[in-house]
C-alpha cells in the first residue's frame, strides 16, 4: 500500500497542506493515520477522494458539501459531472486522469482523453491537461510514492494516443524540410520529443525519429545516412551545465545542416550558453512560429 505525507499530498493534488489541514479539521475533508512518531500519513484511496474533491470544486460546489460526502457519493457526483453537459475545468480533467491511471482503468482513462480532444483538440490537450499531469506524476514518481508501472502505464497509454495521431497524418511531400528527433544517451522520457513530432508533422515536415538514449555514434550515423536540415534534440533529466554546454558543441561541430533546436528541462536550459546552430524551443508556441516562418525547401 502506497503511504503519502501532507506535503506529497499538495504536491499532487495542487491544495496547500494548510489548506488540506483546515478541509481536515473545519470539514472533516480526510481521515489520516498516525505514525507511531504521530506524523500524519494518507493512503491510496485518501488521495483518490481528494482529487475527486478539486475536481469537483471547479463546478462550483461547496467544499463543505463535498467534504460531507462519502466517497461513493462523490463517485456518482464525478460520473454525473463526466457526462453532463457542463464546461469542465482543466483540473477536473488532470485529477480524474491520474486518478483513473493509478486504478489501471484504462477505459476511464480513453474516455477523459477523448473528451479532453474532442473540447480542447490535441495541441491545446497536451498544454493544458497532459502536459500539468506529467509533471505532476513526475513528482509522484520522483518521490516513490506512485509505483513505477503505475507511471508507466500511464506514459504508454498517452504514448499510443500520440502515434496514432501522427498516424493519422497525412504523408509530406517530397520538397519538405526532414527533421531527425531524438533524445540522447540514458534519456528515456519520450512524451514532449513524440507530440513535438506530432507538431512538426501537423505542419507538412519530414519527420525521422530515432526515439530515446542515441548515442554520439548513434547520431553521427544518422546525420551522414539520412542527411536532414534540422535536429531536434530533447533533455529531460538535471545534469551538470558543463555537460550539456560540451554535449551541444560537439553536436554544433558535427552537424552540417541549418539549425539544432533543443527542449526539454526548463531549469537547466535557461543556463546555457548555445552555440551558433543551436536554438533553444521553450515551448510549443515557439516550436508553431518556427514552423510557419522557417523558409522550406523548394
Amino acid at each position: 500500500m502506497n503511504l503519502f505525507s501532507i506535503s506529497q499530498l499538495a504536491q499532487f493534488s495542487g491544495v496547500k497542506p494548510h489548506t488540506i489541514r483546515v478541509w481536515e479539521q473545519r470539514y472533516g475533508a480526510l481521515k489520516p493515520e498516525r505514525s507511531d512518531g504521530n506524523t500524519r500519513y494518507y493512503n491510496g484511496d485518501q488521495l483518490r477522494r481528494l482529487l475527486n474533491i478539486v475536481s469537483l470544486l471547479e463546478a462550483k460546489y461547496k467544499v463543505s458539501t463535498l467534504c460531507a460526502l462519502t466517497d461513493d457519493q462523490l463517485s456518482i457526483l464525478i460520473q454525473e459531472r463526466k457526462h453532463g453537459h457542463v464546461n469542465i475545468a482543466t483540473e477536473y480533467f488532470v485529477s480524474q486522469l491520474i486518478a483513473a491511471g493509478m486504478a489501471y482503468d484504462e477505459l476511464l482513462f480513453q474516455e477523459l482523453f477523448e473528451n479532453c480532444i474532442a473540447k480542447y483538440g490535441l495541441v491545446q490537450t497536451y498544454t493544458i491537461i497532459l502536459y500539468p499531469m506529467l509533471v505532476r506524476i513526475g513528482l509522484m514518481w520522483s518521490s516513490n510514492t506512485i509505483p513505477s508501472v503505475q507511471e508507466h502505464f500511464i506514459s504508454n497509454i498517452v504514448r499510443q494516443k500520440i502515434l496514432r495521431s501522427i498516424d493519422s497524418l497525412p504523408p509530406p511531400g517530397s520538397d519538405r524540410d526532414k527533421w531527425v528527433l531524438f533524445l540522447p544517451e540514458d534519456e528515456f522520457h519520450e512524451i514532449g520529443l513524440l507530440f513535438a513530432a506530432f507538431i512538426i508533422r501537423q505542419s507538412g515536415e519530414k519527420v525521422v525519429y530515432l526515439g530515446s538514449s542515441v548515442s554520439v555514434p548513434g547520431v553521427i550515423r544518422a546525420l551522414k545516412d539520412i542527411n536532414p536540415t534540422n535536429l531536434l534534440v530533447f533533455l529531460v533529466r538535471n545534469n551538470l551545465i558543463e555537460d550539456v554546454q560540451n554535449y551541444l558543441g560537439e553536436l554544433n561541430n558535427l552537424f552540417e545542416g541549418q539549425k539544432i533546436y533543443v527542449a526539454g528541462n526548463y531549469k537547466l536550459l535557461s543556463q546555457i550558453e548555445y552555440p551558433k546552430k543551436v536554438q533553444w524551443i521553450q515551448n510549443i508556441d515557439s516550436l508553431e512560429r518556427q514552423l510557419t516562418f522557417y523558409p522550406k525547401n523548394q
